[in-house]
């Protein structure tokens, strides 16, 4: 199965971190609000999923969600989870240390297509 979200090193190390401070931690990649298009490092129980979240899979043991809406445009592209320096201005748990997450892409080629990882719908959290 091809990857839908991938990890860098880097931001391994970032997320291993956050998790001793946090704890457990999920990623959702925000449609453009306040800080443009990035992911967004959240404690689980500090940001509520919703039915029209998808799941891409997971990341350093941490959970990566999408709108379905903004799935739509990044459907054919594999995302890689990074960290550069630089302040954001969001309100994701790394920002406190001057860093902050990003997003890499590529297009799937016409051969992976067929073998990407199945995506997760988000079940209600009440269940």
């Amino acid at each position: 199965m091809i990857e839908r979200i991938k990890i860098t090193e880097a931001a391994t190390k970032v997320v291993d971190q956050l998790k001793k401070q946090h704890g457990e931690l999920l990623f959702h990649q925000s449609g453009g609000c306040c800080d443009g298009s990035s992911p967004m490092c959240f404690p689980v129980n500090d940001f509520m999923v919703n039915e029209t979240d998808i799941c891409l899979g997971e990341v350093a043991g941490c959970h990566f969600y999408m709108s379905s809406d903004q799935f739509e445009y990044w459907k054919h592209t594999q995302l890689t989870l990074d960290v550069i320096y630089g302040r954001g201005s969001s309100f994701s748990l790394e920002i406190p240390l001057g860093i902050r997450f990003v997003i890499k892409s590529r297009v799937f080629t016409a051969e992976e297509l067929p073998n990407l990882s199945p995506l997760n719908v988000v079940q209600s959290q009440d269940s």
